[in-house]
């Protein structure tokens, strides 16, 4: 049996990553969505501690070990074995929110989070990340409408965000064989057919 497709979906706040995961999802038969931190049972009790304690206030150090905790969890006990069983696994965040949250955004060192990314899960990587980008200032709108209480970033200053959206993009021209940059201020029907797009290449080239 062929190992299925790893996607993850990345982005700042507000950036439509919620709309075009389920878009995508209703494309593919039998894809699994799931969404970082969480995923299981046991993954989704620790992000309830992150959220409940409105997380953006620990030091990065402790959001970095608690993501990889759940992390870890996540990608033993859900994602791995949906892959080997030949299905598309299409995630809401992975790694590389951790990269850009703590790392770039946060200011904690990048070969911090490297080191404990191999304890946790090797050179384990998504296959696809689709990076939305989006100005903070439109994607805080957007979330602000949202009124999503259990966000625990909405209210960080706009330079936080700007620093986050330099790194996502940092990460896309790092690693480019994986990461394909998004418009997010297109329209819904234009990302969605550009997704497709993409993630049908993918599948057609790994076939």
């Amino acid at each position: 049996m062929e190992r299925g497709l790893f996607i993850t979906f990345e982005g700042g706040e507000g950036a439509g990553k919620t709309t075009q995961i389920k878009r995508l999802a209703a494309s593919i038969p039998d894809a699994i969505v799931t969404r970082e931190p969480g995923g299981t049972p046991e993954a989704e009790a620790i992000r309830n501690t992150f959220v409940q304690n409105k997380g953006q206030d620990w030091p990065p150090e402790a959001a970095v070990l608690l993501m990889f905790a759940a992390r870890v969890i996540h990608t033993e006990n859900l994602i791995r074995p949906a892959l080997m069983s030949g299905k598309t696994v299409i995630s809401d965040r992975y790694t590389d929110s951790t990269r850009a949250y703590q790392g770039y955004a946060g200011n904690l060192s990048l070969e911090k989070i490297e080191e404990v990314k191999e304890l946790a899960i090797g050179d384990f990587e998504p296959d696809l990340t689709f990076i939305f980008d989006i100005d903070p200032a439109i994607g805080l709108a957007r979330a602000g409408k949202r009124n999503d209480q259990a966000n625990t970033f909405e209210d960080k200053d706009i330079a936080f965000h700007e620093k986050l959206r330099q790194g996502y993009l940092a990460i896309a021209a790092q690693y480019p064989e994986r990461c394909v940059v998004i418009d997010a201020a297109l329209d819904v029907d234009s990302v969605a057919k550009e997704i497709q797009a993409v993630v049908k290449l993918r599948q057609k080239n790994a076939a």
